[in-house]
């Protein structure tokens, strides 16, 4: 009897560690300082490659790196991508701020558990290449671009611009292969018990 008893608090101990995990605002000091850390090294990365654009491409013909493929060429793009929504720049510091807001809330409310870890590694791409491109629009009022897939014309793009892309592909993946509904609901929890 009392090995079934101990076996049920066991069950319970579980259970209650299971619903722990999963509950969020649980992110301590240590992984909001990983998650700022990671987005800094990411924007320096992105930061330090405009500047070795801006400095060994702009002004001068492009650096071909792969004949008809891949070049290097310096683009002050004042849009966004596609050079849509040419000088407005309001509208990307409104976003991006609406972006970085709401990513805050994501990362919050994730649990700190290994199943949520690839979604939070996602966020923080995302992140990265948001305020990458967010920090060129600010100081320069434009975004610097530099990578220029000549093989398919593809319009010219940056380090941030490949950020954003890779977080947005692991997002849909994560979406269609791993998470279900049931997984994400934690997002959208309104803190009302019921």
């Amino acid at each position: 009897m009392q090995d079934l008893h101990q076996e049920k608090k066991t069950e319970e101990q579980v259970l209650e560690e299971q619903m722990e995990v999963t509950e969020p605002g649980r992110r301590g000091a240590v992984s909001w300082i990983r998650i700022a850390v990671s987005v800094a090294l990411l924007v320096v990365l992105d930061q330090f490659s405009k500047y070795l654009a801006v400095t060994g491409l702009s002004g001068k013909d492009p650096l071909v790196l792969i004949d008809g493929v891949l070049d290097l060429v310096y683009l002050e793009n004042h849009g966004a991508a596609f050079s849509m929504l040419q000088n407005q720049q309001w509208f990307f510091y409104i976003l991006t701020c609406v972006f970085f807001a709401l990513s805050v809330v994501v990362l919050y409310r994730l649990p700190q558990s290994a199943k949520y870890r690839p979604l939070m590694i996602s966020v923080v791409i995302l992140v990265a290449g948001a305020a990458g491109n967010f920090i060129d629009r600010v100081v320069n009022r434009y975004v610097i671009d530099f990578i220029y897939f000549e093989l398919i014309n593809f319009p010219v793009f940056n380090v941030a611009d490949i950020y954003v892309t890779v977080g947005v592909l692991i997002l849909i993946v994560l979406m269609i292969f791993r998470y279900s509904d049931d997984d994400l609901k934690i997002l959208f929890r309104t803190g009302k018990k019921g």
